[in-house]
């Protein structure tokens, strides 16, 4: 049959298309959502089949393949392909196993997952896994297993350093953009921190986003590479080097199923951080009402699964428990989230202090690693590589190196549609909805429109007026602007009330 490349994105899943007359169609065995194997230029794929009526789509003598199956076979369109019944995966024992119940062994978990990053599953037999896995929820064994099989899916790096360091978060607080603070600061003490993030999936803005209003984030790893050597990190997109490819896919199906287990999370988490090389993690835990965590018995839980499944793995890890009650700094989307950062770090008196603050904590943190370093002056290292103008420096090679977008944060570009959403009454903010405000965020275009976003203009804690202003929105599409919004005469986002009914929580810093 002669290729047909079909441009529709189904988002890490093989999709194979069979006009309804094709003869292969018509078949045994190739009736719809049924897999077939792909062979062309001596690569092979396994697709799941979809049907279609329309030839100006898939001709009755072709085989037409979506965007991420297309480019697996890295041929031509109109190239000879051969097509056949697919074989089940070799892991659908475990799988069917697993969906009944049962604890799998180290074995099983790494036929899963092979199988997984070599899109192998369907996008029903990836959600079946998933809600096994969270259903019945893993025992610290079972998570081990799986992170070491995510590991080995992939590439995996060795900067041949003692001392490689990253810093992460486990999410859900919008703007908390500590990650481009960090790396500066620690890479300008000397140490090692080649940092690859993900984007946003169902936030307005992750570190990829925000940092890509600032300097390219798409580069080849050997770039990358000569750039951590130059300068002693970076802030790049990972999807290029291929770490534990088979988290990518596994998130595929849990964002949209909403399902964030613990087990789940750790070696989505840990895999991709063995695999970057890194020796030392410093991990954000944030608690709070709308945060993930949302307590401290829960918070603890979960950094003794992290603490055990990277002791497994040789990591060395250091969890941190934080103030997940609102977001963290002022803007949220990405441009807004950039100029917070360069604020801070250009030293403004306008910038965020809670994300300076928070960030030199966890640069703190991380600069204690080095063994040169006495336990409890990793803050003051910290604030004073910031001060000193040496954290901009060190930002400003790694965005040249990257290549600098030319970003202004004295003349950030909005998005030029906005509304504001004031108060409806007197009283203090006892409360911010960490998720209807990054909610609205989305609406209103972030981060694809990387002007789009929400401002905020009071925290936690401030004495409002009736009719002040508690946030601005910007958009860069009138549709955006309306969806956000009808989304915040909803719900607002905000809570009103005494002074002394702000939520309280312990945290470590």
């Amino acid at each position: 049959m002669a290729l047909r490349r079909v441009a529709i994105d189904t988002w890490r899943e093989n999709v194979a298309y069979l006009h309804r007359d094709c003869a292969v169609y018509r078949a045994e065995g190739f009736q719809a959502l049924s897999k077939i194997e792909v062979r062309a230029n001596g690569r092979h794929i396994l697709a799941t089949v979809n049907v279609v009526d329309d030839a100006a789509i898939v001709g009755c003598n072709e085989l037409g393949l979506s965007e991420d199956a297309f480019a697996q076979l890295d041929v031509e369109n109109g190239h000879t392909v051969s097509v056949t019944q697919a074989e089940p995966p070799e892991s659908m024992g475990a799988l069917f196993r697993k969906i009944a119940g049962e604890r799998l062994t180290r074995a099983d978990y790494a036929a899963i997952v092979r199988d997984i990053a070599g899109h192998h599953y369907s996008k029903i037999e990836l959600t079946a896994f998933v809600v096994a896995c969270n259903r019945d929820e893993l025992d610290r064994e079972e998570v081990f297993f799986l992170t070491d099989a995510m590991v080995a899916s992939g590439r995996r790096l060795d900067w041949h350093e003692p001392l490689v360091v990253d810093k992460h978060c486990i999410g859900g607080i919008p703007g908390n953009r500590t990650t481009m603070l960090v790396v500066p600061i620690v890479a300008a003490h000397g140490m090692l921190c080649p940092k690859t993030s993900s984007r946003a999936i169902t936030s307005p803005a992750g570190t990829a986003d925000t940092m890509e209003v600032l300097a390219n984030v798409e580069l080849p790893f050997e770039q990358l590479a000569d750039i951590v050597r130059d300068y002693r990190g970076c802030l790049a997109w990972g999807g290029t080097a291929n770490l534990s490819p088979a988290d990518d896919v596994l998130i595929s199906v849990e964002r949209p199923l909403s399902i964030d287990s613990a087990g789940q999370m750790v070696a989505s988490i840990l895999s991709k951080k063995v695999a970057a090389g890194a020796t030392h993690l410093v991990l954000d835990i944030p608690i709070g009402p709308t945060a993930k965590v949302r307590s401290m018995p829960e918070a603890q839980r979960l950094r003794r699964l992290f603490e055990y499944v990277a002791r497994r793995m040789g990591l060395s890890l250091d969890v941190v428990i934080t103030d997940g009650r609102q977001p963290v700094g002022n803007g949220i989307g990405p441009v807004l989230e950039a100029r917070d950062v360069m604020r801070v770090l250009q030293n403004d008196p306008d910038a965020p202090n809670d994300l300076r603050q928070k960030a030199l904590r966890l640069a703190g943190r991380l600069i204690e690693c080095d063994p040169d370093v006495r336990g409890g002056d990793g803050y003051a290292i910290a604030r004073d590589i910031l001060d000193s103008g040496r954290a901009l420096r060190r930002m400003e090679d790694i965005i040249n190196a990257q290549g600098s977008k030319g970003f202004d944060h004295l003349h950030p570009q909005l998005g030029p549609l906005t509304f504001e959403v004031c108060a409806p009454e007197s009283g203090t903010v006892v409360g911010i909805d960490n998720f209807q405000i990054a909610r609205v965020a989305r609406l209103a275009g972030a981060p694809k429109v990387q002007g789009a976003g929400v401002d905020l203009m009071h925290k936690l804690g401030a004495t409002v007026a009736q009719g002040d202003v508690l946030y601005r929105v910007h958009a860069g599409y009138p549709a955006d602007l309306e969806f956000a919004r009808q989304a915040s005469a909803r719900d607002i986002g905000y809570r009103l009330g005494d002074a002394d009914a702000v939520p309280q929580v312990f945290v470590e810093f």
